[in-house]
């Protein structure tokens, strides 16, 4: 005969916490102060801050006692007229040791120059209307960095409306919006019907905007082909290819500049951004905003040549997806990840407008954690 003992949960107070043994037998430790800040009766619902302030306790916290109440730890503190009860379930989910889950964390599904056809479309008053086509918006987003929004209206405020779904429009020092046409004196590359090489946008702020919103209003002109690649796929296969170049690339910020008659921005970025997990997030990248590289000569000798293979690299035709946008459609991508440009036109053979802005990538993934998620006040 098997017999099962039943589960058992023991607390042993410590100096500077307590440990519990769980329901699945393990024993875990919870410092004091922990405990303390984070109970349940710390935040306001109201509010969903946390509303105690530890820093006002005169005495580090310390438990006189602890019990289990069926599944629930009990502290009576030390010191204070107050009793603390932790759910053990709660308790649980913090011993693994890890971040808390973030739905808005997703896996990166890189794409390649064959990806025109399979890029997510969404329709633009479908996205005003309905929230599930949102979440699957920003899903995409968060995934493969690039969508197309079609059957967008040929007006300035439909940029607006489009970018509030997923964010606020974030100024850059270009202003809230920005208009690509050509210009008789230009102050940007992009004002220009000359080529533009694949690049991220702003990487002189120190902080570039996320997502970046790209409205074709018209485009009749002869030539123009856009250009887009996938950053994540270039630097994951230059990983593979080159890893001290990688290295060089992901550990070493290099300057970048843009200036004007009223304004001189400058920043420090590393081409290669890489997130918490040590995954490659996007890049920050730029020839025409790239400043004279201030590095170590003999540096340079390695940073140079990594540099320039991997500019060569993001050039590859497996990468660049080129296609032609039309009227009606707006470019939605991750400013962080996705770098583009354009083929070179012919000005006087029509007209070739687009409307932009950004918003932040944080914004938009607040916005897809709030559609998903409980969260931890919702009821």
């Amino acid at each position: 005969m098997n017999i099962i003992a039943p589960e058992r949960t023991s607390i042993a107070l410590q100096k500077n916490g307590l440990c519990v043994t769980l329901s699945n037998n393990s024993s875990q430790y919870f410092n004091y102060h922990w405990l303390r800040d984070n109970c349940p009766s710390s935040f306001n619902a109201s509010t969903r801050e946390r509303s105690f302030d530890i820093f006002h306790l005169e005495a580090a916290p310390r438990a006189a006692s602890a019990h289990i109440e069926g599944d629930v730890l009990v502290i009576d503190w030390s010191g204070e007229d107050h009793i603390t009860r932790f759910p053990i379930e709660w308790l649980k989910a913090y011993s693994s040791k890890k971040p808390r889950y973030d739905p808005a964390d997703m896996q990166r599904e890189a794409w390649y120059a064959d990806h025109y056809e399979n890029v997510p479309r969404f329709s633009q008053p479908e996205l005003k209307s309905n929230p599930q086509t949102r979440k699957a918006w920003m899903e995409a987003m968060l995934v493969q960095g690039f969508v197309i929004l079609t059957d967008m209206p040929d007006t300035d405020e439909a940029l607006t409306e489009t970018a509030n779904m997923i964010g606020t429009v974030r100024p850059t020092f270009f202003g809230d919006y920005f208009d690509v046409k050509t210009y008789i004196n230009p102050t940007n590359s992009a004002f220009t019907a000359g080529a533009l090489e694949l690049h991220t946008d702003t990487p002189a702020e120190e902080h570039a905007p996320g997502i970046q919103f790209l409205h074709c209003r018209a485009n009749s002109v002869d030539g123009g082909m856009s250009i887009y690649a996938d950053g994540v796929a270039v630097a994951n296969d230059f990983r593979h290819r080159d890893p001290e170049g990688f290295k060089l690339l992901s550990e070493i910020s290099v300057p970048f500049y843009c200036e004007h008659d009223t304004y001189d921005m400058r920043s420090r970025q590393t081409v290669i951004e890489l997130d918490a997990h040590g995954e490659v997030s996007g890049l920050t990248i730029s020839q025409h905003m790239l400043d004279i590289i201030d590095l170590p000569q003999d540096l340079l000798d390695k940073y140079y040549p990594a540099f320039c293979r991997f500019g060569k690299m993001l050039q590859e035709e497996k990468y660049m997806m080129s296609f032609l946008m039309k009227a009606g459609e707006c470019m939605v991508f991750d400013n962080h990840r996705i770098v583009h440009g354009r083929a070179a036109y012919t000005a006087s053979s029509g007209e070739r407008y687009l409307r932009g802005t950004y918003t932040d990538r944080a914004e938009m993934r607040s916005n897809y954690r709030a559609l998903v998620s409980e969260g931890r006040f919702k009821s």
